[in-house]
């Protein structure tokens, strides 16, 4: 993951993790990426892949580094091709800058986008407001518009808030209605230094479940009709049931070492935690497998490992993993439950049968 404007960003959405995470940094914005930093992460990113290597642009907006600074990465990116290694683009944005030089750069070059979406104007604008207090949905909605027409590969990753969580029938025919068709649904994350909800955009788990039961309800209703939804979270619970490994890693039930490069060089393991103390070293000064042995790579992943014997004995662990460590509550004792198991459970008691019954169906369709 490259942070090519580090956590610029021309939005001031009432939730976001990153600004969260910048301001607890010693320097929480270190500007745009370099020629020479990109160059270097790129070199080691494609020395250290094996079979194939992803590049997911992230920010802050990661288009503030503007249109060049992309044409320049597909230039160092052919320089260091291999033949025995397949590349693969994505790039995140809020749409705001999305014009249409944007997007025929993006369908030309097949970068899988994903666009910032939380569902209708009434529920977007609620917390996606730029840095003057307005609302962005009529902008965002113009950038998915550009992106269907051009035909770029579209992602829409809606933030669930408890308002959100409250509108499930709402938002998921709003966005199935416009034709998006790869939607992922995130959980609303609290701020790092108070953990304990109470806030506008909180998520209450209570909500969250019956927010799962009624999407997975309105998505097996179009499977059975022969309507193609993806949804993320739903795709890994029946690819595990499968016997497939999790894509999300926040299904895995422990942490990996994922790359997150900021714009200085300077590497982290998790874009959940580009924080200093995670801070795994510089592009600029050593090398990413270097990097993955080190002792702070070793305690992150080791610190997402212990779990409450309550998990392990659940019925649906093999399914929901404890969560994402970020979510996780932490007492003196270690890392706790997922403040969302309420939710889980609830889904997975509710829907249990018929999410076996659509794995079954889904393993039939693919032989």
């Amino acid at each position: 993951m490259v942070k090519p404007a580090s956590s610029a960003c021309e939005m001031r959405c009432a939730y976001c993790f990153y600004r969260d995470e910048a301001a607890h940094r010693q320097v929480p914005n270190r500007g745009v990426m370099s020629p020479e930093v990109l160059e270097r992460t790129v070199a080691a990113a494609m020395s250290a892949a094996e079979g194939s290597c992803t590049f997911l642009f992230q920010g802050g907006e990661p288009t503030l580094a503007g249109l060049d600074f992309y044409r320049e990465f597909l230039k160092i990116e052919n320089k260091y091709a291999r033949p025995d290694l397949q590349v693969y683009h994505s790039l995140q944005t809020n749409g705001l800058t999305i014009d249409e030089t944007w997007v025929k750069f993006l369908a030309e070059n097949r970068f899988l986008t994903g666009l910032s979406l939380d569902g209708p104007a009434r529920l977007h604008d609620l917390h996606r407001r730029d840095a003057e207090g307005r609302g962005t949905f009529r902008r965002a909605m113009r950038a998915a518009g550009l992106l269907q027409r051009a035909g770029v590969e579209l992602n829409i990753l809606c933030v669930v808030t408890g308002q959100v969580a409250r509108q499930p029938e709402q938002v998921y025919r709003f966005f199935t209605g416009r034709g998006f068709r790869r939607l992922q649904f995130i959980p609303c994350l609290e701020p790092l230094d108070s953990l304990s909800g109470g806030r506008e955009y909180s998520l209450p788990p209570q909500d969250y479940g019956e927010f799962l039961v009624r999407v997975f309800d309105l998505w097996f209703r179009d499977l059975l009709e022969g309507r193609c939804v993806s949804v993320r979270h739903l795709d890994n619970w029946i690819g595990i049931l499968l016997g497939l490994p999790p894509e999300a890693c926040n299904m895995v039930g422990r942490c990996s070492v994922g790359f997150t490069v900021e714009s200085d060089g300077a590497v982290y393991p998790c874009d959940f935690y580009a924080l200093d103390e995670w801070r795994l070293g510089n592009v600029m000064t050593g090398s990413l497998e270097d990097m993955a042995q080190s002792q702070t790579a070793r305690q992150f992943v080791e610190a997402s490992c212990p779990g409450p014997e309550e998990c392990h004995a659940c019925r649906y662990y093999p399914l929901c993993r404890n969560g994402c460590r970020r979510e996780r509550i932490y007492t003196r004792d270690g890392p706790g439950k997922t403040a969302l198991c309420a939710a889980y459970r609830y889904f997975f008691t509710k829907r249990e049968d018929l999410l076996l019954q659509a794995a079954r169906m889904i393993g039939a369709q693919r032989g």
